[in-house]
């Protein structure tokens, strides 16, 4: 055989090696969306190894999916090679007036860039921190200034009527505790205590709740306490109706009552009062004036710590926050961060044209991407310097994050680093599944279709067939 021909052999061999380890989707995945009712028509999926050229499964991987809250995988670790993972977003609070003895004759300024996790408790120490520096009496007004952020009005209900949840609220360059009230219902002795969280000063909680039989559903128990609790803002005021089960014991949830500015408004009275300072002037939206001076500024937490939060915790205001500040230079809008991803996808020769992009967080109905796609993002991160960072804020099977109850007491449990999804008629997850093998390998299935919610066991099925594959 002369050495052309076993060339070409030899390259023969390799094709069909090539070829003979693309495989098809499992029968047991097969039978489980059958069973659940989802066509394989309505399913996209793709399997590869982390530094494979070819997909080890590929089905609908090229159609244009809604991949809800994976779409935070593409928002992440574009922030992570654009921002790197010290960065820190900025608040400043200027005096616009004459600080003496205590006693500002004038305005306090409080301007924000879109820190996605400005807590209360960081507040609180910020607050200490400007009574530290003299500050002790506002004569004059409390000034918000978000006019970092240029965005269009923001309507909570927009996506499923729903405005209290806290899934709904909005970014905003002064973003507070992420817009939210924790109420705790503690049932006692056949009444029921609630506790709010944080103080919010003029703001006053109207209980109406009637106790209740705990709601049914198909698994039982208290899944769906709050379905029975109805939570209605009006005006200063915070109206409880409907019941409780009391049967439930204590239970918890965050809602966002209010628009921003009063939220921030009402936080910062309850806390400046309760470290002995006074506010005698109203709150008002605006900028500081040509003669004010910088006093003090807080930094957020870095980057690294921010993503671990998105991603594990699929926060959707922190996503959205992260997204906007892709784009910013002195203003940030949804425009200019769009522009600035899709730039940045060129710069990695990442070539998504089914990519659409709305606010980066999955929240969505417009949002779209391939599982090709994804998966190649995912592949590309994993060769990424700061691969480690995404990987290490991806949810860790069966440990924490929204899989933490995901083979929980299984052999694969912490085996896997993956990020869901889920809306209605949307189920995804993607990311990392680390063999038993040795092999690790990128996964990504995103279901659209009505029956989605009924398609985890058939994501559950494929994953651990992932992990336990030679």
């Amino acid at each position: 055989m002369t050495n052309l021909a076993v060339k070409f052999a030899l390259l023969v061999i390799a094709v069909l090696s090539a070829e003979a380890q693309a495989v098809s989707l499992p029968p047991g995945v097969q039978q489980t969306l059958k069973d659940a009712g989802i066509p394989l028509s309505g399913v996209a999926i793709e399997v590869r190894e982390v530094n494979a050229r070819k997909p080890l499964i590929s089905l609908n991987a090229g159609q244009a999916m809604n991949p809800a809250s994976t779409m935070k995988l593409l928002t992440t670790y574009a922030a992570l090679d654009l921002l790197g993972p010290a960065y820190t977003w900025k608040t400043e609070a200027y005096l616009d007036g004459e600080l003496k003895e205590g006693v500002l004759y004038g305005d306090l300024v409080l301007k924000g860039y879109g820190d996605p996790k400005f807590t209360i408790e960081q507040f609180w120490l910020w607050l200490s921190e400007l009574r530290a520096r003299g500050l002790r009496e506002i004569r004059g007004d409390l000034v918000l200034d978000r006019s970092f952020f240029e965005l269009p009005a923001h309507d909570p209900a927009a996506f499923d009527n729903d405005p209290v949840r806290a899934y709904n609220v909005g970014p905003d360059a002064l973003l507070l505790n992420f817009n939210t009230l924790r109420l705790r219902y503690v049932p006692e002795a056949g009444t029921l205590k609630i506790i709010s969280e944080p103080a919010l000063d003029g703001v006053m909680l109207d209980n109406r709740l009637a106790p209740k039989t705990a709601p049914r559903s198909t698994k039982g128990g208290c899944d769906n306490w709050d379905d029975t609790v109805r939570v209605q803002p009006n005006g200063d005021s915070i109206i409880l109706q409907g019941g409780y089960p009391g049967e439930c014991g204590e239970r918890e949830q965050n809602l966002s009552v209010m628009p921003h500015t009063r939220y921030v408004e009402a936080v910062f009275r309850a806390l400046w009062k309760e470290l002995g300072g006074t506010l005698k002037g109203r709150q008002r939206e605006g900028v500081a004036g040509s003669g004010a001076r910088l006093f003090a500024t807080h930094y957020s937490e870095p980057l690294s710590a921010i993503i671990r939060d998105i991603n594990k915790f699929s926060n959707n205001v922190m996503a959205r926050q992260l997204f906007l500040t892709l784009g910013a230079t002195e203003k940030a809008s949804i425009g200019r961060s769009m522009q600035a991803v899709q730039n940045w996808l060129g710069k990695q020769q990442l070539d998504f044209p089914e990519l659409v992009l709305e606010n980066g967080a999955g929240l969505s109905r417009q949002e779209r991407i391939s599982a090709a796609h994804l998966a190649h993002l995912l592949q590309h991160a994993a060769n990424h310097r700061l691969s480690a960072e995404l990987q290490a804020s991806l949810p860790i099977l069966g440990v924490d994050g929204s899989v933490k109850k995901r083979f929980r007491d299984s052999a694969i449990a912490g085996h896997a680093h993956l990020k869901t999804g889920t809306l209605e008629g949307v189920k995804a997850i993607a990311g990392y599944v680390h063999a038993r093998s040795g092999k690790q390998w990128v996964v990504v299935f995103v279901i659209n279709h009505p029956n989605a919610k009924y398609g985890q066991a058939a994501q559950d099925m494929l994953i651990e067939w992932l992990q336990q594959r030679h």
